[in-house]
């Protein structure tokens, strides 16, 4: 009898516990960080239960999506709604709900600078199983993991490695490529001329630097991972800023031929070559221009794991900050009452001046864990532009419908309709 009431008794307990751990998450834990955040004056949107406002992000979403838009810049009310009107709704500081998780604005540019500086702080939001499935590698590591890895990558971003990765692009084509490939193959002879063998180069130097610990370097798990980041992110973040620099040259033909013009002075009608693309200033300043109206990632998003000081902030343990790059780069506080337009000229006398020096302007991120591949994105930018006004003549087909939209990066709901005339 007393064996059935002690078991009966540690049930009880059991299930107290893990009642209490459920409102705990879902009403108790969530409460006391809202009345935290109000309490130091941000405002927002009022918890509720559990799955808070998936269904009103959901539907405004879809009701965006369903039609595209009058040709406009100012497309933050399609691409991010519920964000937008969150914003506008309760001011830059401000929060929102994601399930039971408060998420906090972030738009100021000296509190932008603290969060991107501070890794150990305000760590990556882990991705969603599709985007683990995708890529995980250097975008997604954190504290020494990320260390190592950066370490041991940053020698395949070397401007002087890629200025050998570009001639390779230009003058061989791809059955070269292949046949090339083939041969080393057959001859048993590797060759680092390109971003996997460079990787795999800095790789067995770590190792051997460290007495032959392989510890100390990347697996082959891990570099199967940077390898899928190499394609996705490069691949993706170049062909959605090439596309939207056509649409946008197609809708500013002066620009367009600016930009022309100093191609064929300084390359004529040779193939670009890497010391040339360094002279692009107007190409350059486009693409800036572009990179600020239609950045690839619309938002970044960080964890916050204990209470950290965020300038006059206090941001408690189980909050999320938001880093809405697309709201800062269209803010017309920081950039102007020109904000929407597009200005090329903003960028004449580089990224700093544009920005007065603060952190308003971070299509690649910021600080340490800025992309690696910045360069590399831009440079390939560059090269394929200047092949394309070289030979062609860019106008916006009658087709084409305004409706970017995120799916991943920004992109054209509808695809970019762009008819290319021959010179």
């Amino acid at each position: 009898m007393e064996t059935w009431v002690a078991l009966s008794i540690v049930a009880v307990v059991v299930v107290l516990k893990s009642a209490w751990r459920v409102l705990s998450w879902v009403w108790v834990r969530p409460k006391t960080l809202e009345r935290c955040l109000r309490e130091q004056g941000l405002t927002g949107n009022s918890y509720r239960l559990l799955f808070g406002y998936l269904k009103e992000i959901s539907k405004m979403t879809s009701q965006a999506m369903s039609t595209p838009i009058n040709f406009t810049n100012d497309i933050a009310p399609r691409v991010v709604p519920f964000f937008h009107q969150n914003v506008n709704n309760y001011g830059k500081n401000s929060f929102m709900w994601f399930g039971p998780t408060p998420r906090v604005n972030i738009m100021n540019p000296e509190q932008l600078k603290d969060v991107f500086s501070n890794n150990s702080d305000f760590r990556k939001i882990e991705g969603t199983p599709l985007t683990k499935l995708l890529v995980t590698g250097l975008a997604q590591y954190e504290a020494e993991k990320w260390a190592k890895h950066r370490k041991i990558i940053n020698p395949a971003f070397h401007l002087e490695k890629l200025k050998v990765k570009i001639d390779k692009e230009i003058q061989a084509s791809l059955k070269g490529i292949i046949n090339k490939r083939e041969r080393e193959i057959k001859q048993g002879e590797g060759k680092n001329d390109d971003l996997l063998g460079i990787l795999m180069e800095s790789n067995l130097k770590e190792i051997e630097e460290h007495g032959n610990n392989k510890n100390m370097g990347m697996n082959l798990k891990d570099v199967i991972e940077e390898c899928k980041l190499f394609y996705f992110a490069g691949q993706e973040t170049s062909s959605v800023l090439l596309v939207w620099t056509m649409v946008m040259l197609t809708r500013h033909p002066s620009w367009q031929q600016r930009a022309r013009e100093e191609v064929l002075q300084v390359f004529g009608q040779n193939k670009p070559y890497f010391d040339g693309l360094n002279r692009l200033k107007v190409v350059t300043m486009i693409l800036n221009e572009v990179l600020r109206l239609y950045p690839p990632a619309i938002f970044l998003s960080r964890n916050v794991r204990e209470e950290t000081k965020l300038g006059k902030l206090s941001l408690p343990a189980g909050v999320q900050i938001a880093l809405p790059i697309i709201l800062v780069h269209h803010d017309h506080e920081l950039w102007g009452d020109d904000a929407q337009e597009f200005k090329p000229e903003r960028f004449s006398e580089g990224v700093s001046k544009a920005t007065k020096g603060q952190v308003s302007f971070f299509p690649f991120g910021w600080g340490p864990r800025i992309c690696i591949g910045q360069s590399f994105a831009m440079m390939e930018a560059k090269l394929t532009l200047s092949m394309i006004l070289q030979h062609f003549c860019l106008e916006v087909s009658p087709s084409y419908a305004h409706a970017p939209s995120f799916n991943i990066t920004l992109q054209p709901q509808y695809g970019a309709h762009i008819i290319l005339r021959n010179l």
